[in-house]
Formats: structure tokens, sequence, C-alpha cells
């Protein structure tokens, strides 16, 4: 991405953040008695907390340590509480302007339940954060049968783990790693393919402790292909990539591989990486040239955009990543706008596609709206 576009992109994002934190300020500061020692407390805990992500990334951008990883956690749940707390309080703002209108709560009323609404708010922002931190930390399987209607040689049946979005990175680390090695060796796959995002952006916090050394999983030959996604390029996809395939893990860039039977997988380039570096990927219809159509083909594309794209190029399965379902709600009913399929089962005429909201996180460690998942796709294939 060029300078000059950072600069914009960053000067937005800031603005937002700043303005947020600055009207959730103001809604808990108005409450506060008329007390100077607490006004002061109230402030600095306020300022200490918005900073926290901010100086996280910062520092780990610079020097990845320990105290930047507690900075981006504690950073992480104060955007999920800035989300719902500015939420919620500007729908109490909203009904309060109808209860004046209509005469419900008068003026000698109206710092009292504004004192209400921001505990309320407190109170409902902390339990979503919470039951949503329980069930990012609790990953599930989740199971889909397929049928391809093409001839696969002997091979009747593939079973396939697919795993996206892991971020590793200064929140997802070993302890997560080897949550998911252990559900990887729990199903044993025949093959294991990692749909992008593997790495959640600074490569810092991720060599420290040389996470990807705690991704263990069934050996076997050729059985672990990964492709990129938004989020390699990010972190610098000429640092990123070759860690990832020094851990024997085949990054397939535009490429076309044949596996046992004929299965054709093909991995795309992330759509970011034009963004990022301006380098333009290959169209599916140059990826398809040398495919055998009679045989299955198998996508891995991490962003699901364009699904009709697969469709038109006799694609037999598409995999893809990048949503998490929208990991925060309301967040999900935005992604459902965005994009054709967020999350789940879609079929397009013979393509078959499956949209996954993702093994880890990004920002928060939570998820009020999703699961955090590993695909299991057991693949018949029919056929002469």
């Amino acid at each position: 991405m060029k300078s000059h576009q950072w600069v914009v992109f960053l000067s937005i994002v800031l603005t937002i953040y700043s303005l947020t934190n600055v009207y959730i300020f103001l809604k808990g500061y108005n409450i506060i008695p008329d007390s100077r020692k607490l006004s002061v407390i109230y402030t600095l805990i306020f300022i200490a907390l918005a900073l926290t992500f901010i100086a996280g990334k910062i520092l780990e951008s610079r020097h990845s340590s320990v105290f930047s990883d507690i900075l981006n956690i504690i950073g992480g749940f104060w955007m999920g509480f800035m989300l719902y707390a500015f939420m919620f309080l500007l729908l109490s703002d909203i009904m309060l302007l109808l209860f004046r209108i209509s005469g419900i709560v008068s003026s000698p009323n109206v710092l009292l339940y504004r004192k209400w609404a921001f505990l309320i708010t407190s109170f409902l922002s902390v339990v979503l954060i919470t039951g949503g931190f329980i069930n990012a930390i609790m990953p599930v399987i989740k199971k889909y049968n397929i049928t391809i209607d093409k001839p696969a040689g002997d091979i009747k049946t593939l079973r396939i783990a697919a795993i996206s979005d892991i971020h590793l990175g200064s929140i997802i680390r070993k302890r997560s790693m080897k949550n998911l090695s252990g559900m990887l060796e729990k199903i044993k796959p025949d093959i294991i393919l990692l749909l992008g995002d593997i790495v959640d952006g600074e490569l810092g916090p991720v060599l420290r402790g040389d996470l990807l050394k705690y991704f263990t999983r069934p050996q076997k030959e050729d059985a672990l292909y990964a492709i990129t996604g938004n989020h390699e390029f990010i972190g610098g996809a000429d640092r990123t990539i070759p860690y990832i395939e020094s851990k024997g893990i085949r990054v397939l860039k535009d490429e076309v591989v044949t596996l046992q039977g004929g299965i054709q997988l093909i991995g795309r380039l992330d759509r970011d990486s034009f963004r990022f570096y301006a380098k333009e990927r290959l169209s599916l219809e140059e990826l398809m040239k040398n495919i055998d159509p009679s045989k299955p083909v198998i996508l891995l594309d991490h962003q699901p955009f364009r699904l009709d794209e697969s469709e038109i190029n006799g694609i037999d399965l598409q995999l893809s990543g990048h949503t998490h379902n929208g990991q925060l709600w309301p967040l999900n009913y935005l992604i459902r706008r965005v994009f054709e399929l967020s999350h789940g089962y879609l079929k397009k005429g013979n393509t078959q596609i499956i949209v996954s909201s993702g093994f880890g996180i990004w920002g928060p460690r939570i998820r009020s709206c999703s699961r955090s998942e590993v695909l299991l796709l057991n693949i018949e294939f029919r056929g002469n």
C-alpha cells in the first residue's frame, strides 16, 4: 500500500476511534459526583484504556514483548467495550429524546436517567464481552458432507480439515496452537488446508515464541497446503511467507497442484497482494487453462468475493474464510450485506462453496455472534 494511502486510512481510523472514545468518556464523566479526585481518577483510567490498543501495536511493530502482548489483549477487550458502549449509549440518547418529547422524563430526572443508562450500558457490555470471550476460546469442529460428481481414480472419499484465520500473534499463541493440533489429531484428516491469515500481522510476536512449531498434525506426505490471506501482506509477505514455508507448509501462490486420484487443488494469491505490493494475481480463468475439467477441482481463495467466477469456471468446491462471520454482534448483519456468502454453505450451479468463520480472531478475543471452528469435509467422489 502506498504511503499516502496509509496516511489517509490511518487518519480515518484514528478519527473514528478518537471520536467514539470521546463520546463514551463524556457520558461517564457527566455522571461523576462533584469530586475532583474522582474526576481525575476516571479520566486517567479512561485515557490509559483508550490508548492500550494503539500503544500495543506501536510497541509490537518496534520490539515485540510480553508487555506489548498484554497491551494488545487489554486493548482488544477495550475495542469490544467501545463497540457495545457506543451502541447502547447512542440508543439510550435516542430513547431519552423520545421520552422528553413525550413527557415521560422531565428535566430534573435527566441526570438520573443518564446515570442509569451508563451503568446499564457498562453491565450489558461486560456481559457480552465475557460471554464472547468464553465462546472464542472454545472452538468446534464443523462438519460438511460433500458429494462431487466426478471420479478421483481409486479415491472414493477424502477427509479434509480446513482452517482459516488462525491469526497467530500477540493474542493467539502457543496454547491455541496446541489446541488446534489436538483437534486435528482427533479427526485425523487425509489432507489439511490452511485458508489464509495464518499470521495476524507483525511477525515479531510469532517469531518470539516460534509459534508455528507448536502446530503439529498427523504426518502424511504432501498433505498440508496453505494460501495467503490479507494479513500475510499486512505484516510483510517477504518475511511472513518464508517463515510459514520453513515449517513444512507449502504455500500456494497462484499455483495448481494435483493430488492423488487426479484431484486438482488451486491456491490463489490473496486479492490484497495488489493493494500492498502492487502484485496483480492471476485470474481464475488463467489458472484454469491447464486444468482437466473431468477431474475434481478444489479452489482455495481467502476472501469470498465474486463467487460467480467460480461457477463460470467450473470449480467443484471453493473454500474461503476472511469474514469471521462478523465476530462481534451485530457486525454479522453488516458482513452479510458485503458478502454473498459470509459463512456456511452455498451451491451455485455445480459449484459448492464453504466459508469458514475462522479459528482465531482479530482484535478482541471475543466472538459474540460466531464460533471459532475447524472445518471437517467428508467428500465423496462419484462418476465413471
